[in-house]
């Protein structure tokens, strides 16, 4: 039989170094050159910087390449806060100044519009921007994943993936973990290094967070590999009393807590103000989690978010509310304090429960969770027969086509949809305009500040005629 080989038409990286001149960022926040009319991504640079590179990667359509010297440095350049940038893969943008981050965000939205709403997007100016939703730009997240290895000499590794690799980076500490997390690493390090059944540890989950039962506020779940000893459990205990840690083992089938008592980690957050009929609602909201639940991992950014989805959806106490991908109540139990109802649709059942399992704590009655699978056709659902006023989407990074799909035929005046991925954000708007919806109002979430993630809060409504 003969064999037929492909000639490559990829071309072999030049040795030598090349400059280039940096003309925009592009969605993942890397810059891009020209070199032989197609584009240069040269990861770290920023527009209207010079820079030396070295070709690493080339392609027909594209080619990549490593910054050896910066020429001429943008004015938007600043140093980065940590030690790990570059190295880790944690954060993208660090190097940009963070009040440019968010027009580079905002353009990243705007751009993914214009491909799926030409007319409506083909300039800033034509979205209606409001206000963003920012935070600190340091300091804000509440929970994380710390992937552990163990090298030839058995020593740990804890830190995050570096960029385009498996391999980890070792981490010292983090600027982007709430403080109590930030600085974990070299006490994690000290801990394993003492464990006598080594590389027995997939990773480490840190949350921090209110704890029910104890002051203590930082969770530790570890994913153990291997049956712990008396010697590690011990070990264990000791760090957690010394350092306030709650402490579970999770070994695939079963969650060990080695506290006392089992705790259960909570949120909660105040609603100040709100305007009602009769008076102002004054009320703490606290919400029960369990370890692996998703939560919102910027505490202050989604108690703005909240704040302005109730602002947008303008409740009024006759109102039927729908929230769809409802998750464990986060927007439901708020916008209960204003509605008539609130029902709430979530396509994981024991969310679901959890979910009910907090109205109840809060003494909410008028909110009902109800599990469906919303990537599907729901109409028929009992809990779809009722007539909404208004409705309030967060899916995950797929979008909710699906849903948008239905919520246009039941013709729902009021939609506010909260998107943490702009591709699918925009696809799905492209939905709603073409069934009769025009985009009021359009404002950046910034969740993730120092990285390329985009989160969007969009409100459309239904033209009258």
């Amino acid at each position: 039989m003969a064999n037929f080989f492909k000639v490559s038409t990829n071309k072999s990286p030049s040795k030598a170094p090349l400059t280039a001149k940096i003309t925009r960022l592009d969605g993942n926040g890397c810059g891009v050159a020209r070199l032989q009319n197609k584009p240069l991504f040269i990861q770290g640079s920023l527009p209207n910087e010079i820079v030396e590179v070295k070709l690493f990667e080339e392609k027909n359509k594209y080619a990549r390449a490593k910054i050896i010297n910066i020429k001429q440095s943008s004015i938007d350049r600043v140093k980065p806060k940590c030690q790990h940038f570059g190295v880790c893969g944690g954060c993208d943008i660090q190097m940009l100044a963070f009040e440019q981050q968010l027009p580079f965000k905002q353009q990243k939205v705007t751009d993914l519009f214009s491909r799926y709403l030409p007319d409506l997007a083909k300039a800033n100016e034509l979205l209606p921007w409001q206000a963003s939703i920012t935070s600190a730009p340091w300091h804000y997240r509440r929970k994380a994943r710390l992937g552990v290895q163990f090298n030839k000499n058995l020593e740990a590794v804890i830190g995050f993936r570096q960029k385009s690799t498996n391999n980890l980076t070792a981490i010292k500490s983090c600027p982007v973990l709430v403080e109590p997390l930030s600085d974990i690493f070299p006490t994690l390090k000290a801990l394993l290094a003492q464990l006598s059944i080594k590389a027995a540890i997939g990773h480490i989950e840190v949350i921090y967070a209110d704890i029910e039962n104890t002051d203590d506020k930082t969770t530790l779940v570890v994913r153990q590999l291997k049956p712990l000893n008396s010697h590690d459990v011990d070990l264990w205990k000791q760090y957690a009393v010394e350092h306030q840690w709650q402490v579970i083992i999770d070994d695939g089938n079963n969650l060990q807590h080695l506290s006392n008592e089992v705790a259960i980690n909570s949120l909660s957050y105040e609603l100040k103000g709100l305007n009602r009929v009769g008076g102002t609602v004054d009320k703490e909201i606290i919400i029960n989690f369990s370890n692996d639940d998703f939560i919102q991992i910027n505490h202050a950014v989604n108690l703005d978010m909240i704040a302005l989805a109730l602002t947008w959806l303008t409740i009024k106490p006759s109102d039927n509310v729908l929230d769809l991908f409802c998750g464990l109540g986060n927007f439901s139990l708020a916008m209960a304090m204003l509605a008539k109802q609130v029902t709430g649709v979530e396509g994981v059942q024991v969310m679901v429960d959890k979910a009910n399992q907090n109205a109840k704590k809060n003494a909410i009655n008028n909110c009902e969770f109800y599990h469906a699978n919303l990537n599907d056709n729901w109409l028929e659902q009992s809990w779809a027969k009722q007539v909404f006023d208004k409705v309030l989407l967060d899916p995950a990074r797929a979008g909710a086509e699906q849903a948008v799909e239905q919520i246009a035929q039941l013709k729902i005046p009021t939609i506010v949809y909260v998107s943490c991925d702009p591709a699918t954000l925009a696809r799905d708007s492209q939905l709603l305009i073409l069934q009769g919806y025009q985009l009021e109002k359009i404002s950046l979430i910034d969740m993730f500040a120092q990285t390329k993630h985009v989160e969007t809060m969009v409100l459309f409504t239904l033209k009258k005629n």
